[in-house]
């Protein structure tokens, strides 16, 4: 006995295992393989499915994907409501409104419009530079209705223009064929500027990390600033130069601003110039891993230093690896920070947890002989929401420690 909704189309079936409904039936999105006992034969990948209980019962409406670790990604708890155009409508007027309630739709500002689960839209992210979106697909499902989702969101923003940025590695796992590059409405030009809190950001979207720029450090970026007040500062993977910028407009005594990228060293110089704080930061082009032990090795000192690298790993059999990075990373940092000084750890990574960094910095600490105290932990900026029911999708940890 099922219980689908009467005249609902002959949608296919995927069935879970006995005992493992719980999850989905409390909004969980992603369904992996371990949880499902069988599928209808001849599914095509991207197909919408029915999920079902053991015994049959509806649960929700996704995407099916056989290449993906997540095999089914849900997207609607409704029986008479699979995922359509209205759908997604409806779930992006509800993003744009909680921005707009944030006061973040200001039209010289920019801010994260979609974040995927955060938003009940999985799989989608959509950032807002000014009149430009940059979008990122990671499903299937929705890269095959990718055209839909565009014209929805060019209506509902009166944006110029939108360009997609994949994630390639993603693309691959996914069977994803998009290519980067302008996508609707108007080519975004080389160098798209806009406001935050009050400094004036360029990044290029077409060649920038993920989709342009690191939104969710927004806020983290203005609560550490005071701490650079009269300090050396070391900001070690700076990319475009947010925590430099910052740092300098607070008074910092002397930065150094150090990335691997060339173009992003160039972006983050004219972001200097054109906030008139030229000259306050040195730039520097180097593999960050390798500088810093090089100035650990001629005894140089900082009052503040600042780390934000990028992911060191993107499943969770690869969170020891990541984990070695970081011990390095912050073992290198607590030898660089001088007496009473401050240190400012971040990470990406979204299988490597809040509680496994803050032992990790425990440890290190110790191993380094240093007192570390914790004064501030933090994520993401707001307009980066957290479903409730997928706490695995919060992914960037910010530490703000005294050292001494």
């Amino acid at each position: 006995m099922t219980d689908f909704p009467a005249g609902a189309p002959a949608f296919p079936r995927v069935t879970l295992l006995p005992g493992k409904s719980r999850l989905f039936y409390s909004r969980h999105p992603w369904v992996f393989p371990g949880a499902i006992a069988f599928a209808d034969s001849g599914i095509p990948d991207g197909a919408v499915v029915q999920l079902c209980s053991h015994t049959g019962s509806f649960i929700g409406w996704g995407f099916f994907n056989s290449r993906s670790r997540v095999r089914v990604r849900l997207h609607s708890w409704e029986k008479e409501r699979p995922p359509s155009p209205a759908l997604w409508r409806d779930r992006i007027r509800s993003a744009i409104r909680l921005r707009r309630e944030q006061g973040l739709m200001d039209p010289d500002g920019a801010c994260r419009l979609i974040n995927s689960e955060g938003d009940h839209l999985s799989g989608l992210v959509a950032d807002r530079f000014g009149p430009w979106l940059s979008v990122q697909v990671s499903s299937l499902g929705l890269s095959q209705r990718l055209s839909s989702l565009l014209d929805i969101l060019a209506d509902e923003t009166r944006c110029r223009g939108i360009i997609l940025r994949q994630d390639k590695e993603i693309s691959k796992l996914e069977g994803i064929e998009q290519a980067d590059g302008p996508c609707h409405g108007e080519a975004p030009p080389p160098r798209v500027e806009f406001l935050e809190h009050g400094l004036r950001i360029g990044v290029n979207l077409a060649e920038g990390q993920k989709t342009g720029y690191y939104l969710d450090q927004r806020e983290n970026r203005l609560a550490v600033a005071p701490l650079a007040k009269g300090r050396t500062v070391l900001d070690a993977f700076t990319y475009a130069g947010g925590f430099a910028l910052r740092a300098a407009q607070a008074g910092a005594r002397s930065i150094v601003a150090i990335d691997q990228s060339h173009g992003a060293l160039e972006m983050a110089a004219e972001n200097a110039r054109i906030n008139e704080l030229d000259g306050r930061v040195s730039w520097l082009r180097a593999e960050v891993f390798e500088d810093l032990a090089a100035r650990v090795e001629t005894g140089q000192k900082f009052g503040l230093l600042i780390l934000d690298p990028p992911k060191f790993a993107r499943a969770k059999n690869r969170v020891d690896e990541a984990l070695g990075g970081y011990r390095r990373l912050f073992s290198l940092a607590f030898r660089l920070a001088e007496e009473d000084s401050r240190l400012v750890l971040c990470s990406c990574t979204g299988s490597v947890t809040r509680n496994m960094l803050l032992e990790l910095i425990s440890q290190v600490a110790a191993e380094e002989r240093r007192d570390a105290r914790l004064i501030r932990v933090s994520g993401a900026a707001a307009d980066h929401p957290i479903a409730s029911s997928c706490p695995e999708s919060e992914y960037l940890k910010c530490f703000v420690l005294g050292v001494s």
